[in-house]
C-alpha cells in the first residue's frame, strides 16, 4: 500500500497537480494532505480545515484518486466523511492522549472507513496498543498503523528515531495488522526517505506513507 502527498493541503493548484503526477505512477492508492495540522506553538499554520476538504473532494472528482486526512477529535471526523474522505488516520500527538482516540473512536462508531494509527510520541508500546483497541471496539474493521519514529532528546541523522524493534514487537502480538512506515517523518530529510523507506520494506512493513 502506497500512500503519499503534502504534508500541508495548502492550495487547490498544488493538490490538483501532485495528484495527477501521483495518478500517472498508477502505483499510488490514497492521496494524503493534512487539513488541520497540530502545531507545537499557537499562531503557526495550522492548515484551511474544511476548505482544504473542499479542495480534495473537488481533486477526487477530476482525478478520481481517493484521499486520505489526518483527524484530531470528533469533529474533524464528521467533517472528513462528510466530504467523502476514503481514508482517515489519527496523529502521533492525538494517539498520545487516550481521551482524544475515544472521541475518535466514538465518532466512528459503525462506519465503514479505513483507520490507520500513527504511533505515539513516546515509546510506550501499550499507548499504541490501546489506541489500536479503542478504534476496534468501534466496530472498525479496516484497522492499520504507521510507524513514524518516536521523539528522542540525543543526537541523530534522524528527525525521530525509527526504534524499529518497537513497531516489530507490534507485529507479533498482532500478526494480521498492517503496518506502514513514514520515512518523510522519521528522516525529517528527504535524501534520507528511500533509505528508511527501504528498511522498512526489508523489514516485511505492508507499505508507506511518505
Amino acid at each position: 500500500l502506497l500512500i503519499a502527498g503534502p504534508c500541508s493541503a495548502e492550495s487547490p493548484q498544488q493538490l490538483l497537480e501532485i495528484s495527477q503526477q501521483l495518478s500517472k505512477t498508477g502505483r499510488v492508492s490514497y492521496l494524503r494532505a493534512g487539513v488541520w495540522k497540530p502545531r507545537t506553538s499557537p499562531g503557526t499554520f495550522e492548515g484551511y480545515g474544511v476548505d482544504a476538504l473542499r479542495w480534495l473532494r473537488e481533486v477526487k472528482s477530476v482525478t478520481n484518486m481517493p484521499f486520505a486526512t489526518e483527524v484530531g477529535c470528533g469533529y474533524h471526523v464528521y467533517e472528513a466523511l462528510k466530504y467523502g474522505a476514503d481514508l482517515i488516520w489519527i496523529g502521533a500527538r492525538t494517539v498520545s492522549n487516550p481521551f482524544a482516540v475515544q472521541e475518535i473512536a466514538d465518532a466512528l462508531k459503525d462506519v465503514d472507513i479505513p483507520v490507520l494509527i500513527k504511533n505515539p510520541l513516546s515509546t510506550d508500546l501499550k499507548l499504541w496498543i490501546g489506541a489500536i483497541e479503542r478504534i476496534y471496539r468501534s466496530g472498525i474493521v479496516k484497522v492499520g498503523v504507521v510507524h513514524r519514529g518516536f521523539t528522542w532528546w540525543e543526537n541523530s541523522i534522524f528527525r525521530n528515531q525509527p526504534f524499529w524493534k518497537i513497531p516489530l514487537q507490534l507485529k507479533t502480538q498482532y500478526p494480521m495488522l498492517p503496518i506502514l512506515c513514514d520515512p518523510s517523518h522519521i528522516s525529517g530529510n528527504r535524501k534520507l526517505v528511500p533509505l528508511v523507506a527501504r528498511r522498512a520494506m526489508d523489514l516485511g512493513f505492508d507499505g508507506l506513507m511518505v
